[in-house]
This record gives C-alpha cells, structure tokens and sequence, in this order.
C-alpha cells in the first residue's frame, strides 16, 4: 500500500513534464545510420572470424566426411588382416582355437574344491598364451619375419593344448587319489 503512494506522488510530481512532442523528421533514419556505423568492425573491416571461416567450414566437412567413411568402411580385424597375409595360419587358428575351447569346457565341468587351484593356474597361463598369440599377431601385422612369427604362432597353440592335456591328466590324478584314500578309510 505504501508503495502504491509512492507510484502516485511520483506521477503527479513529473505530471507536465513528460516529453510528448514528436521527433523530426528523418530521425529514425540517422538512428539507425548511427547504429549500423557503430556495429562496424573497426581498422580493415574484416574480422578475425571471417578471416577464420572457410578454415573452419572446411574442418567440419572433413570431419563429417571421415566419420561417414568410419561408419560405412570398419576397419578389418586383427583376424582378416592375418588371413590375407597367412590363409593357413587362419585355418590353423579356427582349428585350434574350437579345439582348445572344448578342452576348457569339458575341465570347466571338472571344477571342484579339490582341482579348483589347478584349473585356476591353467586358465591363468591359458589367458598368458592367449596374450602372446595377439602380440604375434600384431607382429606379423607389421612386417615381422613371416616363416618365424608363423612358427611361433603354432608352437603358441601347441602349447596350449599340451597345457590343457597336463591339467586335465593332473584333475584325473587328483579325483583317482581321492577316490582311493575315500576306499582305504574302514568304518
């Protein structure tokens, strides 16, 4: 309510005062000169942005370029890149690699608290071979010795596979040695 007085007094304090004439003529016109001059850059008139802008539109339409090439063109993996350098090397690995992963499947069902221990130590240096294959891989990706990397690569999945035949007679050894102490114990 107080500001109410306040708003009224101030009215009839500035009544009569107000300007209520109308501008000249052309006015509008030389306010709007004055603007448009205002908003000009100064020195040459071309800024640092139009300077910038083919530059910039530029790097956009590479950058869109080359995200479309990623999209519709995906790089080949490691797999298709060995295959065209060795065909056989690929046979081999899809060979050896369903070979070995039906060996960790048939020990997996083997899994009891008594060949745990060994069945982690043997999928531990599985992971230990798997990682080296992939660094021949990368090697022979980059212009290794081809016959040597090869090799190695075999001997790698050889390995492997002895590996798995080592636990799997180990997890034998341990269930027949459990099954005689079990058969020597007398009620």
């Amino acid at each position: 309510m107080n500001e109410e007085r306040n708003l009224e007094e101030l009215f009839k304090s500035l009544q009569g005062k107000f300007d209520t004439e109308l501008p000249q003529r052309g006015h509008e016109e030389r306010f709007m000169a004055k603007l448009k001059a205002a908003q000009k850059p100064k020195g040459s008139g071309l800024s640092l942005f139009s300077l910038w802008q083919p530059y910039a539109a530029a790097a956009a339409l590479l950058l869109f370029l080359t995200l479309g090439y990623l999209s519709f063109y995906p790089q080949t993996d490691m797999q298709d890149q060995v295959a065209r350098i060795s065909p056989e090397i690929s046979q081999t690995n899809l060979y050896f690699t369903g070979l070995i992963e039906e060996q960790v499947k048939i020990l997996r069902a083997e899994d009891s608290p008594l060949t745990n221990k060994v069945l982690e130590d043997a999928l531990n240096q599985l992971k230990i071979l798997e990682d080296d294959y992939a660094r021949m891989e990368n090697d022979l990706l980059n212009g290794g010795n081809s016959k040597l990397i090869l090799s190695a690569m075999i001997t790698n999945f050889q390995t492997r596979i002895d590996l798995l035949k080592e636990v799997q007679e180990q997890i034998e050894m341990i269930k027949n040695f459990n099954t005689e102490e079990n058969e020597n114990i007398s009620i």
